[in-house]
């Protein structure tokens, strides 16, 4: 598909109707059909487009996404709607009212700053992907909000905006960017024009970033939906020097206190899994805090205590068993309990979970989860359950 305009046709409109919910399976007998009254480059089109919204509907849900146009890249690289929706909120909260949004993508983040009653300016270079934020804002009816511009980002004036997003590439010919100043813009770039925003500013960045990498006029927080990490974002404008780590649905925000790591201690009777959030934002030993309890190991973001503290920054397991790695004991001890479900996790652990559960067979009417971990530097299995 190398251009949206015929999609936008009522000829193209009505086709995308019609094929909305093709399974895949059935989609050369769909097309055979169609273009016996219908261009083939449309049929094809219209095709490709109900994949996409279909491989879209995990990040904007059913009802955007059977309205919206996708390119490939845009939904692969495109921020989850929960996750722009609660950024834009924190816009909106900083009183900001104009944002100007570079490297837009397909609109994800300024179809939400939108509907949080922002206007935006939405830039992006790639001529089909600009086309597809384009079609985005009109089609969700915030056109009025929203002009997307296809520009290098660079070379966009945008003092006459309260705050600045600027989402960069992190993708290139060979995968995933790891360097920051290999993002397309680079890092750099991008600090220099959040400086310059009269109100705020905020980058996207990988949730890999270094913390060492993170400017000291920055706020850094990592943000993850359902449990999963989804990104990191730098904050100009808000508390420079502050660390964040948010759960999504929630939000929920652990802040950074500056406490020092946690000691390390015997397992006691709970286990607790911090976030990944929390993890990538290195505020384990503020959940240790919260729960009153030490780490297993030195090394590994687990943390143990002898009291459950319900949190919502880390999953509470009760452990039942602590013993050196042997998967011979582990097979004996699941077989005897009558273990069918294992749930393995690991940390600091060369064995991969499938292997494990090819090795022990579990089999019965109860279920078990095993962590994999270090102890005090030793290669340890736990065994319990959620708390």
């Amino acid at each position: 598909m190398n251009d949206l305009a015929p999609l936008l046709t009522p000829e193209g409109r009505a086709l995308l109707d019609e094929v909305r919910d093709t399974d895949p399976a059935q989609e050369l007998a769909v097309a055979t059909r169609l273009r016996r009254e219908h261009p083939a480059e449309l049929v094809s089109a219209a095709l490709g487009q109900a994949r996409l919204r279909q491989r879209a509907v995990v990040k904007f849900g059913a009802e955007d996404a059977g309205r919206m146009f996708f390119t490939p890249n845009g939904v692969e690289q495109s921020t989850r709607a929960s996750v722009a929706a609660y950024r834009a909120r924190r816009m909106a909260d900083l009183g900001i009212t104009s944002v100007a949004d570079l490297c837009c993508g397909i609109g994800g983040d300024a179809i939400a700053l939108a509907r949080a009653g922002i206007r935006v300016l939405a830039v992006d270079r790639d001529p089909q992907t600009a086309a597809a934020a384009r079609a985005n804002a009109d089609a969700l009816g915030l056109a009025g909000l929203v002009e997307v511009r296809e520009a290098d980002v660079t070379e966009v004036d945008t003092a006459g905006f309260d705050a600045v997003f600027v989402d960069p590439a992190r993708r290139g010919g060979r995968g995933r960017i790891f360097d920051p100043e290999a993002y397309s813009p680079p890092l750099s770039w991008a600090v220099s024009a959040a400086r310059r925003a009269p109100r705020a500013a905020a980058l996207k960045i990988a949730p890999g970033i270094p913390h060492e990498a993170v400017p000291e006029d920055a706020e850094a927080e990592w943000i993850s939906d359902g449990g999963d990490v989804k990104e990191a974002v730098l904050w100009f404008g808000t508390e420079p020097g502050a660390v964040r780590a948010t759960l999504l649905p929630g939000p929920r925000t652990l802040l950074s206190r500056g406490l020092p790591d946690p000691a390390v201690r015997p397992p006691g009777r709970y286990l607790y899994e911090p976030d990944g959030a929390v993890i990538r934002a290195h505020l384990v030993a503020e959940v240790a805090d919260r729960v009153g309890g030490g780490l297993l190991d030195a090394t590994i973001a687990y943390v143990t205590a002898d009291a459950l503290h319900p949190t919502p920054y880390a999953t509470a397991y009760e452990i039942t068993d602590h013993l050196p790695f042997n998967v011979k004991k582990l097979k004996a001890l699941l077989r005897e309990r009558r273990v069918g479900t294992l749930t393995v996790k690991k940390r600091g652990s060369a064995v991969e979970p499938e292997e494990l559960r090819r090795k022990v067979k579990p089999q019965g009417p109860h279920a078990a989860t095993v962590f994999l971990t270090r102890v005090a530097g030793g290669p340890a299995m736990l065994i319990g359950h959620p708390a």
